[in-house]
């Protein structure tokens, strides 16, 4: 799972969070159907989560960039610091 947004800043009051997670390995069956709801703006992940949730291999332009790779500052363009964790390594 990869995880950047305003909660990842140094803003005294995040608002919302953006994660990329990997589908390899993953059971969709399991998963909250919500995770796979990109309607009016991803407002159903943002009710239940607080905020939104891509797989990382799906494509998020026109361009076919895959999620993980489209995370970019809006200022520069650049590539963003993101949080990587590997939930197979949390107790």
């Amino acid at each position: 799972m990869y995880l950047n947004g305003s909660f990842v800043t140094a803003k005294e009051e995040p608002r919302d969070f953006d994660v990329c997670w990997e589908a390899k390995g993953v059971d969709p069956s399991l998963l909250d159907p919500v995770f796979f709801d990109f309607s009016a703006n991803r407002k159903g992940q943002k009710m239940r989560f607080g905020g939104e949730l891509f797989p990382a291999e799906a494509t998020a332009d026109l361009a076919g960039t895959g999620f993980l790779e489209y995370q970019r500052d809006r200022r520069t363009g650049r590539p963003k610091g993101i949080l990587e964790l590997d939930l197979e390594e949390l107790p």
